[in-house]
């Protein structure tokens, strides 16, 4: 029984360090988005953190600002829902298809 303990804790040990390494690489990896109609553009990493906003200089005008804030949030909405799919793929991946919670990722 002993053994058998063991090596579950060895296991635990090898996944652990198979989640951290996943986690190194979906923070080099990116997801992008749009709305608008790509007047507002971006990109989020893997780990669900915003890298970048790029705007189409014509959907600046200083009078729709409000139109504006809603292009951005719905970019940036879409953008962290890929990279959630992105990690919970990954994950998939390294676990063979048994789910985990995605804040392991």
């Amino acid at each position: 029984m002993e053994l058998d303990l063991k090596e579950i804790i060895k296991q635990a040990q090898k996944l652990q360090e198979s989640v951290k390494e996943l986690q190194d690489q979906l923070s080099r990896k990116t997801v992008n988005a749009e709305s608008g109609g790509g007047m507002v553009s971006v990109t989020v990493n893997g780990r669900q953190e915003l890298v970048s906003i790029r705007l189409e200089p014509l959907c600046v005008d200083p009078r729709d600002i409000p139109m504006l804030e809603d292009l951005i949030l719905t970019a940036v909405n879409q953008g962290i829902r890929r990279a959630k799919e992105l990690a919970a793929e990954e994950m998939k991946a390294l676990t063979g298809g048994v789910p985990l919670p995605l804040n392991l990722v």
